[in-house]
């Protein structure tokens, strides 16, 4: 059964591999497989060999917005990882995670335009961080909390064509490329009709 989120002004699917998501007093779980991934090498000759890893999305409303949630990983293995996810064509995506890279939990964030890159940010403290993804205008930004008040300016980027941006699905992504499964929580989650106004001031 897919869990409806009362947080969101939208239904979520699930997408890849069965993660047995569940929902119960405002917590989000899912749980990755063994090697289930969501990543294309650059340095990979063929855009056919994307891995996968499960997924709940849900259409984004039109125009500006906010989706942001505190993510706590169940961390056992290099680059096991709670994600939020946005979700723009077939070979165009991306994702903030909260990962273990490869032994300390780190945020870092993929995006994938036929392949993905790959770009570490900083270190953190314990294995929970406050993730957001928004988008204001054409671009879409990716910032990370340690308490959901202040935030640390990741990546601001454009994806997509307008059109197709427009009609983003966003949402939640579980991870564990090299290890036997794990586990992620996603709490506090909210939704805003609004983009962010300064994306390096902390807002």
């Amino acid at each position: 059964m897919t869990p409806r989120l009362p947080e969101l002004p939208f239904e979520l699917s699930p997408f890849g591999p069965d993660a047995e998501w569940a929902y119960e007093g405002g917590v989000l779980t899912g749980r990755a497989g063994a090697r289930q991934d969501r990543f294309v090498p650059p340095g990979g000759a063929s855009l056919d060999s994307t891995s996968d890893a499960p997924r709940l999305l849900g259409p984004a409303p039109r125009g500006d917005f906010q989706l942001l949630a505190r993510v706590k990983v169940g961390f056992a293995a290099a680059f096991d990882a709670g994600v939020l996810y946005l979700h723009v064509g077939e070979r165009e995506w991306a994702k903030i995670c909260l990962e273990l890279s490869p032994d300390r939990p780190t945020v870092c964030t993929v995006v994938t335009r036929g392949h993905s890159d790959d770009v570490n940010s900083f270190v953190v403290d314990g294995d929970s961080c406050w993730l957001r993804l928004s988008r204001t205008g054409n671009a879409f930004a990716f910032h990370a909390s340690a308490d959901g008040e202040r935030w640390t300016f990741v990546r601001v980027f454009a994806l997509g064509d307008p059109e197709h941006a427009a009609d983003a699905s966003i949402g939640f992504l579980v991870q564990s490329p090299t290890g036997e499964g794990c586990e992620a929580s996603f709490d506090r989650i909210a939704f805003r009709a609004t983009g962010v106004g300064d994306l390096r001031d902390g807002s």
